[in-house]
């Protein structure tokens, strides 16, 4: 069986080797955990972004820059192909785990994805793709703004039923280099996780490509989360292959797009505002690619979706 946290656990040794050219700090705690600043106090690089976002994909997709047009306007991208797109993009990439941990009287929390989930297995979309990772490595990637105290290292290994010498936490900002690429290569993970929410059965999805603009750099972190969402919702693609029923993709393929939302056309940043900072208040309907093609094997019908809007992506994206 495929160890997507051994394939990542590759990919974030490098990462560790080469910290100073990739902008990343290195900590490790005397439990023997590891923390990657990939974004918090260190600067990060986009080439870093890159090699997160690949080790969040548990090893299994292949991440490189591009130059994307829309009508004139030419923005730096993103593309991400994956031969297998269920355990890369929903068994690895997708955001499953909550992390809080207490500092005083404040408590900080940080979003994690990546491949030690399948470690921990307690989702149940695990349980429906029918994936348990066996490894002695486990790799979380944080989203947050500070980076975790050891104990929150020390609990990943127990939930993993691992040791902490095992354990590797890789910690960016979505205000950072790093965020404003890992984010975008959340690409095809979008498509399949609006087919999920649509009762879609994933698990025939054979092969997975898709472009996405990146977001620029801001400080401010929801202006920052704003303009990534923005680049996923107007300006990205994706194309999956697929070994199904035609009837099953049309039943679906209309709610498949960004645009199935009453919400299309209305900035990331504003909706968080209008729905008081709480993505579960807003359309989920919202939460997908900009256009997607869908190619089924099965009949050899190509269906698709959506489209990527040139106006959009310029008013969202350059700010």
């Amino acid at each position: 069986m495929i160890s997507i946290n051994g394939r990542a656990g590759e990919i974030v040794r490098r990462m560790a080797a080469d910290a100073e050219a990739l902008g990343l700090s290195v900590i490790r705690y005397p439990s023997g955990a590891t923390v990657i600043d990939a974004g918090v106090d260190a600067s990060g690089s986009l080439e870093a972004g890159r090699l997160f976002s690949e080790a969040c994909m548990g090893g299994l997709a292949q991440a490189s820059f591009c130059q994307l047009d829309f009508d004139g306007l030419r923005l730096p991208g993103i593309q991400v192909a994956t031969a297998h797109p269920p355990l890369s993009c929903v068994a690895s990439q997708m955001a499953g785990w909550p992390v809080q941990w207490e500092d005083g009287d404040t408590t900080h929390s940080a979003m994690g994805s990546g491949p030690a989930r399948a470690l921990w297995g307690v989702e149940k979309i695990l349980a429906e793709l029918g994936y348990r990772d066996q490894s002695d490595l486990a790799v979380l990637m944080l989203e947050g703004d500070r980076l975790p105290p050891e104990k929150v290292a020390i609990d990943v290994a127990r939930r993993c039923s691992i040791s902490p010498r095992g354990v590797y936490l890789l910690v960016a900002s979505v205000a950072s280099l790093v965020g404003t690429v890992q984010v975008p290569a959340r690409v095809v993970e979008s498509a399949l996780h609006k087919m999920l929410a649509l009762g879609f059965d994933i698990r025939g999805v054979v092969s997975g490509f898709g472009t996405c603009p990146l977001a620029p750099l801001v400080r401010d972190p929801l202006r920052a989360i704003g303009y990534a969402n923005d680049a996923v919702l107007y300006g990205s693609r994706c194309w999956l292959t697929m070994q199904t029923q035609d009837e099953l993709i049309e039943a679906i393929l209309d709610k498949l797009p960004s645009s199935a939302s009453a919400d299309y056309g209305t900035s990331f940043y504003e909706l968080f505002q209008r729905y008081g900072h709480d993505f579960y208040r807003m359309d989920p309907l919202l939460f997908s690619v900009a256009e997607i093609n869908i190619n089924n094997v099965s009949s050899g019908r190509t269906f698709r979706a959506g489209t990527v809007s040139s106006d959009l992506v310029r008013r969202m994206l350059v700010p």
